[in-house]
C-alpha cells in the first residue's frame, strides 16, 4: 500500500506480484458520479425465503471450489466459522427487515444474521447500488440513466432484476469468514496471498458506500471478533509518566495519555460498534462512579473502526471539545496485507501547547510484530521487532490509517481509545410538536448555527459555544459540561423582538422518566439513546439512521471558519444560502477538532478548519 508520503510497506529482493488487495469500494469513477449511483428507490418486493443455512454451510463447496478450503479451515480457531453465503441468504436474512415500518427498523436486526451479508441500504447488494443487470459494472451506462432507473422513473423491471440470482449486477460475496482471534484473520490474509484473492471488510456492517461488500472476495465480517470494551478499561498510573516505552509497546498507551493530561483508555476489538462500547462505558460509570466520556458516533451500530479512519464526527460526543474520533486513537493492532500481525503507536513526541494544540505533537511512530502469528492464545502472544524484510514505515502507516479510510489499509484487529473525564451532559429540544415552537423552528436553526459557529453575534464564550455540537438540522442542541443556552435562546429572542416567555419555553433540557419513575436528565448522550423495555432491542444504544431501500443523493460541502469569522455579513449570507439549498448542517467542528490533532494524521486541513459541515440535495 502507499499513502501520501510513499511506500509503506515494501517487499525487498521479491519478483513476487502485490500481495494482496484489501478492497475499498470507493473507487468509483467520480465522486459526483457516486453520489448519483447511491440513489435509491423503493419498489416494495417481498424477500425470497432462504434457500441455504448459512451457518452450516461447508467451507469446501461453492465459490472457488478449487482452492484448498479445507487448508484455511484447519487453522482457525474452533470459535471462527468459515462459510458459503448466497443470494439467497441475502434475500431471505435481510430483506425482511426492510418491509418493516421504517421508524421500527435498525440495523441492530441486520448485525447479527448468520451470513453476515446485510447492508444498510437494501441496493448496495448491487454493484453502484444500482440492480440494473449489467455485465461490466456500468461501465457503458450514463449516471442521466441511473437517475431514470433510481428516481425519475423505476421502470417495471426493478422487481425481476431484484429477484433475479443471476443478476450480474449482484455484488454479493459467496464466502464469509468470522474470525474470532487475530490468529484466524492472519490465516485469512495469507490464504487470501497465496491464492490470489481479494478481501473485503465488514466491521458493523453500517457502510453507506458499501464498502464492507464485494462479489468474488472473501468476506472478513469481524462481528463475532473478541470483544475487549466490557473488560478493557484502563487506569494509568501516573508514576510511570516519564518511563521508557517498553520493547513490547505495552506501555506506550498509558504512556501517551498520560501525555495527554488524560489518565484512561479503553481498548476495543476490530468488530465492536458504538452500541458495546457505549454499553462498557456505561456499566464501569455505574460502577465508579461516573468518571468517563468517550468520544463517539450518534449511531449505536457505527464502528469506532470505520468512523475513525475516515475521521469520525462527533456531533452528539463532545468532539468540539476532545476532537475528531481520528483524534482519540492511541494505539493501533492491525493485520496487514503481508500477512503481518503488527501493533504500533507514538513512541516519542513533544510539547505543542506554544503553537495551540492541547496534545502533543507526534514525532516518532513505532511498531512491532508478532512472533507466533499461529497462537491462539492471546496470553501466549509474543511481540518483538518485525523482520527486516517487512519493512515497515510505520510512521507512514499510523498517518494514513488516521484518516485514510477503513478497509484499505489492513484489517484492524483492536484499538486503544482515548477516554475523558466525565463531564455532565445537558441536551436541549426545540417543542417542534407545539405549534408555536414549530413556527420559529427557522429562528431556532439560526440561534444554533450562531451559538457554535459565531458565538461573539450572541454574546457567548467560545468556551461555552465548544460545549455543544448537532449532528443535524433537527430541533436537538447536545452540550456537554458549562454552557448557557437558555440564557443565549433568550437573549437572541430579545434581539429578534420576541420576548414572549411561550417562545422562550419552546427550548427546554431533555429529561426522561428513570426506573423509579422521577424525570431526570440522562448522565450521558448514550445513555439517553438506550432503546427502552418496549423496543425491539431493548438496552441497547439506537440507530441514528434506519435501514432503507434507498438513499438521498446530496452533496456535501464544508464551510471554512475563517469565512464567518470575517463578518457578520458573511455569517448571515451563508445562512442564507444554506437554507436557500435545503442544506442539512452537521456541528462537529471547531475548537477540540483544530487544537486535538497530533499533526501526523492524514485528515485535511480544510476537515479541521470547517465551522460545519452541510449536505444539500442536487436539485
Amino acid at each position: 500500500g502507499t499513502d501520501l508520503h510513499g511506500p509503506i510497506i515494501k517487499q525487498k529482493n521479491s519478483n513476487r506480484s502485490p500481495a494482496i488487495i484489501i478492497h475499498n469500494k470507493l473507487t468509483m469513477a467520480s465522486f459526483a458520479d457516486a453520489a448519483r449511483f447511491l440513489l435509491l428507490t423503493a419498489v416494495g418486493i417481498a424477500g425470497n425465503p432462504s434457500t441455504a443455512d448459512a451457518a452450516s454451510a461447508s467451507p469446501v463447496s461453492g465459490w472457488r471450489s478449487d482452492l484448498d478450503w479445507a487448508a484455511l479451515n484447519s487453522k482457525l480457531s474452533s470459535s471462527a466459522s468459515l462459510i458459503d453465503t448466497s443470494y439467497d441468504d441475502y434475500t431471505g436474512e435481510c430483506f425482511p427487515e426492510f418491509s418493516v415500518p421504517i421508524m421500527s427498523r435498525t440495523n441492530h436486526a441486520l448485525i447479527d444474521q448468520p451470513s453476515g451479508m446485510c447492508l444498510p441500504w437494501l441496493y448496495l447488494g448491487w454493484e453502484m447500488s444500482w440492480p440494473r443487470p449489467s455485465e461490466n459494472g456500468h461501465l457503458n451506462q450514463t449516471a442521466d440513466q441511473a437517475l431514470q432507473d433510481l428516481l425519475i422513473n423505476p421502470p417495471t423491471d426493478v422487481e425481476s432484476w431484484l429477484a433475479d440470482p443471476t443478476n450480474p449486477s449482484l455484488n454479493l460475496p459467496s464466502k464469509v469468514l468470522f474470525p474470532s482471534i487475530a490468529s484466524d484473520v492472519v490465516a485469512a490474509v495469507n490464504f487470501a496471498k497465496e491464492n490470489g484473492l481479494e478481501i473485503s471488510v465488514k466491521n458493523s456492517g453500517h457502510s453507506y458506500q458499501g464498502a464492507s461488500s464485494k462479489k468474488n472476495t472473501l468476506l472478513l465480517n469481524m462481528n463475532r471478533y473478541t470483544h475487549y470494551a466490557p473488560t478493557g478499561i484502563t487506569d494509568c498510573d501516573a508514576s510511570i509518566l516519564g518511563s521508557t516505552v517498553t520493547e513490547d509497546l505495552s506501555n506506550q498507551p498509558c504512556l501517551l495519555s498520560l501525555a495527554k493530561n488524560k489518565s484512561s483508555l479503553i481498548r476495543v476489538g476490530g468488530g465492536e460498534n458504538f452500541d458495546k462500547v457505549y454499553r462498557a462505558v456505561i456499566a464501569a460509570n455505574e460502577e465508579e462512579g461516573y468518571k468517563y466520556h468517550v468520544v463517539g458516533g450518534a449511531a449505536g451500530t457505527v464502528s469506532p473502526m470505520g468512523w475513525s479512519w475516515q475521521g469520525g464526527l462527533p456531533g452528539t460526543m463532545a468532539g468540539r471539545l476532545f476532537g475528531f474520533g481520528v483524534d482519540q486513537v492511541v494505539q493501533l493492532e492491525m493485520v496487514l496485507p503481508n500477512g503481518a500481525h503488527v501493533k504500533f503507536g507514538p513512541t516519542e513526541w513533544e510539547d505543542a501547547s506554544a503553537e495551540g494544540f492541547t496534545v502533543p505533537r507526534t514525532k516518532v511512530v513505532s511498531g512491532v510484530c508478532r512472533s507466533n502469528p499461529d497462537e491462539h492464545d492471546e496470553e501466549k502472544w509474543i511481540w518483538g521487532p518485525c523482520p527486516e524484510d517487512f519493512d515497515i514505515d510505520f510512521n507512514d502507516l499510523y498517518f494514513a490509517v488516521r484518516g485514510g479510510g477503513g478497509g484499505t489499509w489492513g484489517v484492524v484487529t483492536s484499538v486503544f481509545l482515548q477516554l475523558h473525564d466525565y463531564i455532565p451532559f445537558n441536551p436541549y429540544l426545540l417543542k417542534v410538536g407545539a405549534e408555536e415552537c414549530s413556527a420559529i423552528a427557522p429562528q431556532f436553526a439560526e440561534f444554533k448555527a450562531k451559538y457554535i459557529s459565531a458565538p461573539s453575534l450572541l454574546n457567548v464564550t467560545k468556551e461555552h459555544s465548544l460545549a455543544c455540537g448537532s449532528p443535524d438540522d433537527l430541533a436537538f442542541l447536545i452540550c456537554i459540561g458549562e454552557e448557557d443556552v437558555m440564557q443565549a435562546w433568550a437573549r437572541f429572542l430579545d434581539l429578534n423582538n420576541s420576548t414572549d416567555p411561550a417562545k422562550v419555553a419552546c427550548l427546554f433540557k431533555l429529561a426522561q422518566e428513570n426506573n423509579e419513575g422521577v424525570m431526570q436528565t440522562p448522565k450521558g448522550y448514550a445513555e439517553g439513546a438506550l432503546f427502552g423495555d418496549s423496543d425491539r432491542f431493548p438496552g441497547k444504544v439506537n440507530d441514528a439512521i434506519p435501514p432503507s431501500w434507498q438513499g438521498n443523493q446530496f452533496g456535501v460541502f464544508l464551510v471554512p471558519q475563517s469565512f464567518l469569522d470575517q463578518s457578520e455579513e458573511n455569517v448571515k449570507y451563508v445562512l442564507e444560502s444554506a437554507d436557500s439549498l435545503g442544506a442539512t448542517p452537521y456541528y462537529a467542528f471547531g475548537g477540540g477538532t483544530v487544537s486535538g490533532s497530533d499533526q501526523a494524521n492524514s485528515l485535511s486541513q480544510a476537515h479541521r478548519n470547517a465551522a460545519f459541515m452541510a449536505s444539500f440535495n442536487d436539485d
